[in-house]
């Protein structure tokens, strides 16, 4: 029987952890992200009525977003809708009209690197991002018709800007604790609380969110995993709430009743 080289093979289980290790850091936005980009002259063919919005902030950096018009008689207020890690603002519209039926009109922002936007992409970046959309907003209407609503990563921009800003509610749909709890995951032999370039903490921006909160999340997420709710609950106000969806996964938390039934609820307060 041959006998097992233990010198060799430490070593090359330790060199193959160094590389993962190093892949993780340095080409983290590409693991973390998958934006699709799009031509600055690109034209939406969006079926609900729209505008094209571009902000030019430095010669680098340019917000790229869409403003979708309320289709109720009546337009009630605005959803800052910040969407999740991947595509650009067509991929996340197909959401649109669950907002604009109740006479709610949508921003919805195209990160760095996303869509039309461009810039380079960083925690910082995404805050003061979001808080030029929240400037968009409060020139028509007043804290309490503005709705801010964040998805998977978009959840923890939407509660960083909540809890500097007034507003109606904070919705977040399968919100994460922060960013490393949902990378560690699936890797946890690295320690990536002290790797990540992005932290995101969700946990410390909820506390300080005076709006009510609420929170949708299925048992069977996948990607974020329904666990980081559990955490957040505790966290949560009197007047805040869960809201669990039974076997939803990351992506299909609008085919279950309780999900459309809950936010119509909301929407019509």
């Amino acid at each position: 029987m041959k006998k097992i080289n233990w010198k060799r093979w430490f070593w090359t289980t330790l060199v193959i952890y160094l590389i993962g290790g190093m892949a993780l850091y340095f080409l983290q936005d590409a693991v973390l992200f998958h934006p699709v980009t799009l031509n600055r002259q690109h034209s939406y063919n969006f079926p609900q009525p729209h505008k094209d919005i571009s902000i030019p902030l430095t010669k680098e950096d340019t917000i790229s977003l869409v403003d979708f018009a309320s289709t109720d008689t009546v337009t009630r207020g605005v959803v800052l809708y910040f969407h999740g890690n991947k595509r650009n603002i067509s991929w996340y519209a197909k959401y649109i009209p669950y907002f604009t039926r109740h006479g709610y009109q949508v921003l919805m922002i195209d990160y760095p690197g996303f869509g039309k936007s461009t810039g380079k992409l960083s925690e910082k970046k995404l805050y003061e991002w979001s808080l030029q959309v929240y400037k968009l907003a409060i020139k028509r209407f007043a804290a309490d018709s503005i709705i801010i609503y964040g998805k998977s990563m978009g959840t923890g921009i939407a509660a960083q800007l909540a809890s500097v800003r007034d507003c109606k509610r904070l919705m977040l749909e399968t919100p994460y604790y922060d960013f490393p709890a949902v990378v560690s995951r699936y890797l946890p032999i690295y320690p990536v609380r002290w790797m990540l370039h992005y932290d995101l903490p969700t946990h410390q921006y909820i506390q300080q969110v005076e709006a009510p909160v609420t929170l949708f999340h299925g048992t069977s997420d996948g990607v974020v995993a329904y666990q980081n709710s559990k955490r957040l609950l505790p966290l949560l106000k009197p007047v805040d709430e869960l809201v669990t969806i039974d076997g939803g996964s990351h992506n299909n938390l609008y085919d279950y009743p309780k999900m459309v039934q809950k936010l119509d609820s909301v929407l019509s307060l």
